[in-house]
């Protein structure tokens, strides 16, 4: 797992600019199966064998961010839930996204 995964989040007070371009390209290439859409917020979809899975791992993706206090979007489907992150306050990619991101990965790996 990534060294993300070992950091935690900071909290954004605004006043900062949101990543961008080249500044993306070393955190993502961190991360597996995510995707930046539009240099602006990053996307995952989690596959699981039936819906009480995926709503476990809701449960605990709200866990993971409350503790962090980093909020995704997040959609349950039967048998997957996709989760949107990025960073509301400045309306952008912040790394503590990517941090997020990592965390997620990790909890999801070790379900398995």
């Amino acid at each position: 797992m990534s060294g993300l995964a070992a950091r935690n989040c900071v909290p954004c007070k605004g006043g900062v600019p949101p990543l961008k371009g080249k500044e993306i390209q070393p955190l993502i290439g961190q991360l597996e199966g995510w995707a930046v859409m539009d240099e602006h917020h990053l996307t995952k979809t989690y596959k699981f064998p039936n819906f009480a899975e995926a709503l476990k791992f809701v449960d605990q993706v709200g866990e993971i961010a409350e503790r962090e206090w980093h909020h995704p979007d997040i959609y349950l489907a039967w048998g997957k839930v996709r989760v949107d992150i990025w960073t509301h306050k400045i309306d952008g990619l912040t790394e503590s996204d990517f941090i997020l991101a990592a965390k997620l990965d990790q909890a999801y790996s070790a379900r398995s």
